[in-house]
């Protein structure tokens, strides 16, 4: 190769793009996706049934646009809040998930010193694979965590006393799971959980009936089939409330009529949710279904959304449909996949910067000044994901 060939090559490559370089939360799906196992990524990836859910909750956020103010001091942006009067750096928390070993060996000890290096709630799950207690110790940032209610309700109350011990700040009770919908993706796959991973919160009892799949079934579905009390109900809230102080968040709540018996019952928070999109298939869109839920409840009791948030667009449009936070889920088991703490902060951190972006670009400099009237609804303008794209939702 000649001096100048050697030259020009080299000024080609310094002229290309750094193709690893992820810049967006869908960035890092594509390296997570390229890195997990299949049926690891399809059990975080997929949904139930058609995936309608699955794909109405980002749909949903593309049948808005902005209507921008001009000639408004943006030099400054300020996204910090409080959620239930604590406060956070951020309008943007994690949604409780499952297992964050399957995607990295530190799990949920690496992605709650995440949140902390960015301030932002973090919500772990019952079926974590860290204990509750060495999340805790990890934690820098403020912790609440997600209950299911289980038919054993000695184990539900114990769970409920270790939160307390632990210095949890409130409980967030999944209330759209009394049976696990199916999941065809990990039907298929015969998905089951590794020999190393298991519910650490719950005794040794639970590990054997999680670890031994086979095409057609799933082994969670399984075991929610045995241990989820499906008998649930607002009588049993009360004897739930009952046993703390701690507040109490119900999740998964899509109508005013359910916000409102909560509200009145003396719920703290609501999340609506559609579980993204892994249970009921055709219910409404989180996003659709956050402006009723908002109306029909008090002030004072809080309401997050999540599903669908890829963007901080996306945040601000949720924000000003009166939600007093977001919660993202599937983003950071995809930067967490792909490079641990690091990677789950620096997806927090992009959805950060993108957010104040957006609110600087349309005249919108502090939260209180996010209202219905920063939207315009275009139903015309939403368009189905394609088919083979479905993955990336």
């Amino acid at each position: 190769m000649t001096a100048r060939a050697d030259l020009a090559g080299r000024s080609a490559a310094a002229d290309a793009p750094e193709r690893d370089v992820l810049l967006s939360p869908q960035d890092y799906a594509a390296a997570a996706r390229a890195k997990l196992d299949r049926a690891v990524w399809d059990y975080i990836a997929g949904g139930s049934g058609d995936e309608v859910t699955l794909r109405g909750d980002r749909a949903a956020f593309d049948r808005y646009r902005f209507r921008p103010r001009v000639l408004v001091d943006v030099s400054h942006c300020e996204v910090s809040t409080t959620l239930l009067g604590r406060p956070v750096a951020l309008p943007i928390g994690i949604a409780p998930m499952a297992y964050h070993r399957l995607v990295d060996p530190e799990g949920e000890t690496a992605t709650v010193r995440a949140a902390g290096e960015v301030g932002a709630l973090t919500i772990a799950s019952t079926f974590a694979s860290r204990t509750l207690e060495e999340t805790a110790r990890a934690a820098t940032g403020p912790l609440w965590l997600q209950l299911y209610v289980l038919r054993e309700r000695k184990v539900t109350e114990s769970l409920v006393r270790r939160a307390e011990a632990a210095g949890y700040r409130a409980l967030v009770i999944t209330v759209d799971t009394p049976r696990m919908a199916r999941r065809e993706r990990d039907l298929r796959n015969g998905f089951s959980l590794p020999s190393h991973i298991r519910p650490a919160n719950l005794d040794d009892g639970h590990k054997a009936e999680l670890h031994s799949g086979r095409a057609g079934s799933s082994t969670l579905a399984d075991h929610a089939a045995r241990h989820h009390d499906a008998a649930f109900t607002w009588e049993d809230l009360v004897w739930l409330r009952s046993l703390t102080s701690l507040p109490l968040v119900l999740k998964g709540v899509l109508t005013a009529e359910d916000a409102r018996q909560a509200a009145d019952l003396g719920v703290e928070g609501l999340i609506v949710s559609t579980h993204g999109g892994r249970q009921l298939d055709g219910a409404v869109a989180a996003l659709d279904a956050l402006p009723e839920v908002v109306a029909a409840v008090p002030s004072e009791c809080e309401v997050l959304v999540d599903g669908g948030i890829r963007r901080g667009t996306d945040v601000l449009k949720a924000l000003a449909l009166g939600a007093r936070a977001v919660l993202v889920g599937r983003p950071v088991l995809w930067g967490l996949a792909v490079d641990g703490a690091t990677g789950v902060e620096r997806v927090l951190s992009t959805l950060r910067a993108e957010l104040e972006e957006a609110m600087a670009l349309t005249g919108r400099p502090r939260l209180d000044t996010l209202t219905p009237d920063l939207l315009h609804p275009s139903p015309g303008l939403a368009h189905p994901i394609a088919t083979n794209d479905r993955d990336m939702a």
